[in-house]
Parts: structure tokens; C-alpha cells; sequence
């Protein structure tokens, strides 16, 4: 059942606390099916997230219309990144379900990584924690209204 697992779930709770609350919930952009947000746990900084609205946690049951806006919100999110971060290269990607290693498994969502040269470390590795040159409400500061001119 889609309401009652949604009730928990980050990515319907946050944009439906309204606009008014993006900045609090790193909602960068609102699409007509689709948003984006920061990782509030980025692998790097800028690190995107782009979500359809409805909650499913079936890629293959996505509709044409949020397929579609997930892929032109995805090119807008690397434009958007390389002109603000200046990333040299990003990674795309989906985590399908708990066993591919999707943090929220029950809501289909696309990552937007922006990659720079020499942007791993030994501290992921040894120390098990990322440093992040930059705190989430500075990114957001940035990303939010390079969306808005993109």
C-alpha cells in the first residue's frame, strides 16, 4: 500500500511540508513530477538527488511524464553543477532496492554526483567518514537559484 508506506518515507514527507520549507529540506528545485534535493550524506559536494513526486518504489512503473522529466532534471542538475561547483565529471545513478544498496529502497530516486579529479582520499576508507569542504546550507545557498536561471 502506497499511503501507508509513504508515511515514512523522506522523499514524500519533505517536499510536502510545502514550498516554504525547501530551503530546510534542500529541495534545490520542484518539477511538475519531479524534484531535487541535496543528499543530506553527500559522497562530494552538490551531491543531487532527483526524485519523482509519487511514492513507488518500481522504476519500470514510472510514468512517461517522470521518466521523462527525471532525465531532463538530471541534464539540468550536471549544467546546473558544472557551471556552480565546477565538477569535471559526474556519476548518474540508481540503486534499485535494498540489495543493490539503496539507502531508501522504497522510493526510486536518481543521484547526480559531481566528480572532480583526485576527490577520494584514504578517510572513507580508514576513518569511514567523508570531508566535505562545504556545509549543505552554503551548497544550497548556491544550487538553489542557479536552478531557478538554468
Amino acid at each position: 500500500d502506497a499511503d501507508a508506506s509513504s508515511h515514512g518515507c523522506p522523499f514524500c514527507r519533505l517536499p510536502g511540508r510545502g514550498r516554504e520549507h525547501d530551503e530546510q529540506a534542500l529541495i534545490v528545485h520542484r518539477g511538475t513530477n519531479v524534484f531535487v534535493i541535496l543528499n543530506a550524506f553527500p559522497y562530494n559536494p552538490g551531491h543531487l538527488m532527483v526524485v519523482p513526486f509519487r511514492h513507488t518504489d518500481d522504476y519500470v512503473g514510472l510514468t512517461d511524464a517522470e521518466l521523462q522529466e527525471m532525465a531532463l532534471l538530471s541534464r539540468r542538475a550536471v549544467r546546473v553543477l558544472r557551471r556552480t561547483v565546477g565538477a569535471h565529471a559526474f556519476n548518474l545513478g540508481m540503486n534499485l532496492g535494498g540489495v543493490a544498496g539503496a539507502g531508501i529502497a522504497d522510493h526510486v530516486h536518481q543521484h547526480v554526483v559531481p566528480r572532480w579529479g583526485g576527490d577520494t582520499n584514504f578517510m572513507p576508507v580508514i576513518g569511514q567518514t567523508r570531508v566535505l569542504p562545504e556545509l549543505l546550507a552554503e551548497t544550497y545557498a548556491r544550487l538553489a537559484p542557479a536552478f531557478a536561471s538554468a
